[in-house]
């Protein structure tokens, strides 16, 4: 029979330690506010946004989306600010009621500080968010890539497919090209051949025949002259009587 294991008080507190650490954890995270800026000012980052907003109250975390690499691009091009650029984002406070109180206090109004900022000039575009978790905004952030590397995935293999279906349409008229060289040079082999065949055999040589006139003798002239002496001497002599 197993003998029965002893727990000291030490591995018995440590479950309690912990379980009472994601209570307050938990306990913490529903006290704290989200606020949301539709617009961050150009040349602002995380670290200049934590340093303005964190005299207001305590900060827990900052998120900001970059800009659109396709109007970074075009930023760059126009001569314009080289540096890390963001579109919206989000700053989580400690508390409801301080995020309440900025969202209410700044927004609309100018940025201010230092005039040498450059977002000096700049006004607040912010918002609270009510009964919204920075685990939303986590969890939304990742269902946006998960859906943005699906699309990716889908372009990425429409174009494979179009390369494939464009490679094979060009396999396809090479091979139908030399099959086109080959049969007009098989065509042109032969016929060499048949020339040749030709050449070599010779054509019977065509003579023609022409009926020729005898040719007249001196014994036919005399004959012909004393027929007609005969005749003539005849029919004078036949016409005076």
């Amino acid at each position: 029979m197993a003998e029965p294991i002893e727990l000291n008080d030490d591995a018995v507190e440590r479950p309690r330690i912990k379980e009472k650490k994601r209570k307050r954890a938990r306990i913490g995270s529903d006290e704290r506010g989200v606020c949301y800026l539709s617009r961050v000012p150009p040349h602002m980052d995380p670290s200049n946004l934590r340093q303005i907003l964190s005299r207001f109250g305590e900060i827990q975390r900052v998120y900001l989306v970059p800009q659109d690499p396709a109007a970074q691009a075009r930023r760059k091009q126009g001569s314009g600010f080289r540096g890390k650029e963001f579109s919206e984002g989000w700053v989580e406070f400690t508390r409801k009621s301080v995020a309440k109180m900025v969202a209410n206090m700044l927004n609309g109004e100018q940025i201010g500080g230092k005039r040498r900022s450059s977002f000096y000039y700049d006004t607040w575009n912010i918002k609270y968010l009510s009964k919204f978790k920075w685990d939303d905004l986590t969890s939304e952030t990742a269902d946006k890539n998960h859906t943005r590397e699906q699309k990716l995935a889908l372009e990425i293999s429409a174009a494979k497919r179009e390369r494939d279906f464009y490679l094979s349409k060009v396999d396809q008229s090479r091979a139908l090209k030399s099959m086109k060289e080959r049969v007009k040079k098989k065509q042109k082999i032969q016929e060499t051949e048949s020339n040749k065949r030709a050449g070599d055999v010779q054509e019977p040589k065509i003579i023609r025949k022409f009926p020729q006139n005898r040719p007249v003798t001196e014994n036919t002239d005399v004959r012909i002259k004393t027929v007609l002496s005969k005749d003539f001497l005849a029919g004078v002599f036949s016409a005076g009587s």
